[in-house]
C-alpha cells in the first residue's frame, strides 16, 4: 500500500524480511496513526514478541511474521546435524505458535513452510528452502487480497454507506487486506461510496489503523463508536457489513473474529443487512468442528480500563479511565455463527458459509 509520508508517496509492506541481517521487518503498528515507523526483530523469539504485542497484528501480517520467524529461527542454528536442527526448528515453531493463539495463519503458515522444508537434504538446504517458502507465503496472501478485492467489489455500489470493525486492512495482512480489498478495487473502478469505521475498543484499531488506511487511500470515511452502529442501522444509514476473520471453520462455517463482530452480525441479521466475511485461505481451519473449540486469546485488562494516546507535546502516553482499583474482563475476540453471515468472500469466489465444505478443495484443502 502506498503511505504519503516526507512529502512523497512510498509503497511499504506491513512484513518483510532482510536477509543480510537475518531479521523481520515490521510497521509498528501500535504507533499508528501518529507515528510510521519500521522496526526489526533480530531473533525468532523477539518476532514471537512482536506478534504477542501487537507490534504486528491482523491475520495474514502475523502468518507472514511467523514464516518469516521460522526461517529466520532456522537460519540462525549453528549446531552439528539434523536432529539438533529438527529439534531446534520445533522450539522456534512453538514459540511463533503461541504467540497468539485464536488466529489460524501462524500455524497454516508455518506448515506450509515445513512442508517445503522437507525437500532438503541437508540442514543448509532446509534453511535455504524455509525462507523461500515464507517468501512464497507472503507472496501469496498479497495475491490472495487482490482476488478478494476482485470478487468483492461488485458488492460494493454507488452511493453504499459501508460498516467495518476493527482491521482487516492492508495493515493486518502483506498488502492490499481482506476486508478493505473491496473497497480499493471498487474506488479504483470509480465508484462512489462512504465507509463507517467503529472504533474497536479497546485498542481501537478501527478508529487508529483503517481510519488511517482510508485516509491515506483518501476513501470517504467516518469514525463511529462501537454502539452507534445498530442506531445507524436501525435509520438505513448502513448498506453492507465487510469484516476480516482470524479462523474460520471449514466444517461449520464459523467466523473468529475481534472482539464485537458477532454483536454487529446479530444487529445486522435484525436489521436485514448483508454481513459479508473475506478472508484468504490461509485463514481456513480444517480441522476444528465447533466454532466452541476456538481459542479465544485472553488479553490485559489494561486494555479495557485505559487508552493510549497521544498529549499536546507529541508524547505517548497511557492514561488510565476506568475507575481505580476495578479490574476487566477482556476477550480479545468471539464466534460468528454461520447463519448470521451472508456470504464468505474468498480468492477463488464469494461462498455462503455451509459451502465450504463441499467445495473444500477449491478452497484449499489438502486432506
Amino acid at each position: 500500500m502506498n503511505v504519503f509520508r516526507r512529502g512523497r508517496t512510498e509503497h511499504f509492506r506491513t512484513v518483510t524480511f532482510d536477509a543480510g541481517t537475518n531479521s523481520v521487518r515490521l510497521i509498528e503498528q501500535r504507533l499508528l496513526p501518529h507515528e510510521f515507523k519500521i522496526i526489526a526483530t533480530k531473533d525468532f523469539r523477539a518476532t514471537a514478541r512482536a506478534i504477542a504485542s501487537m507490534t504486528v497484528r491482523g491475520a495474514g501480517a502475523i502468518g507472514a511474521a511467523a514464516a518469516y520467524g521460522l526461517a529466520q529461527g532456522a537460519l540462525a542454528f549453528r549446531g552439528p546435524g539434523p536432529k539438533k536442527f529438527f529439534k531446534h526448528g520445533n522450539l522456534v515453531f512453538k514459540t511463533l505458535a503461541e504467540a497468539r493463539p485464536t488466529a489460524v495463519d501462524p500455524v497454516n503458515a508455518m506448515n506450509d513452510v515445513c512442508r517445503q522444508m522437507k525437500a532438503g537434504k541437508t540442514v543448509a538446504e532446509q534453511q535455504s528452502l524455509a525462507l523461500a517458502a515464507a517468501e512464497e507465503f507472503a507472496n501469496e496472501d498479497v495475491r490472495h487480497c487482490g482476488e478478494i478485492g476482485r470478487h468483492g467489489a461488485r458488492l460494493i455500489r454507488n452511493g453504499m454507506n459501508i460498516l467495518t470493525h476493527c482491521n482487516a486492512g492492508w495493515l493486518a495482512f502483506v498488502d492490499i487486506g481482506t476486508a478493505t480489498a473491496p473497497l480499493y478495487a471498487a474506488q479504483s473502478q470509480g465508484k462512489k461510496f462512504h465507509v463507517f469505521c467503529d472504533e474497536t475498543r479497546p485498542r481501537s484499531q478501527g478508529a487508529t489503523l483503517t481510519a488511517w488506511e482510508l485516509a491515506q487511500q483518501k476513501i470517504s470515511h467516518e469514525i463511529i463508536a462501537d454502539n452507534a452502529a445498530g442506531h445507524l442501522m436501525q435509520r438505513g444509514k448502513i448498506d453492507r457489513v465487510i469484516v476480516g476473520s482470524d479462523r474460520v471453520l471449514g466444517r461449520t462455517g464459523e467466523v473468529a473474529n475481534k472482539i464485537g463482530t458477532y454483536t454487529k452480525a446479530v444487529l445486522a441479521a435484525r436489521h436485514k443487512i448483508p454481513f459479508y466475511v473475506a478472508i484468504p485461505l490461509s485463514t481456513i481451519d480444517w480441522n476444528l468442528k465447533r466454532g466452541f473449540e476456538i481459542p479465544i486469546e485472553e488479553r490485559h485488562g489494561h486494555e479495557v480500563l485505559g487508552a493510549w494516546g497521544i498529549t499536546s507535546s507529541g508524547k505517548r502516553e497511557y492514561v488510565r479511565v476506568a475507575n481505580p482499583g476495578s479490574g476487566a474482563c477482556n476477550p480479545g475476540f468471539d464466534v460468528t455463527p454461520a447463519e448470521l453471515i451472508t456470504g464468505i468472500v474468498t480468492p477463488t469466489g464469494i461462498f455462503k458459509p455451509k459451502e465450504f465444505w463441499e467445495n473444500r478443495h477449491r478452497l484449499g484443502f489438502k486432506g
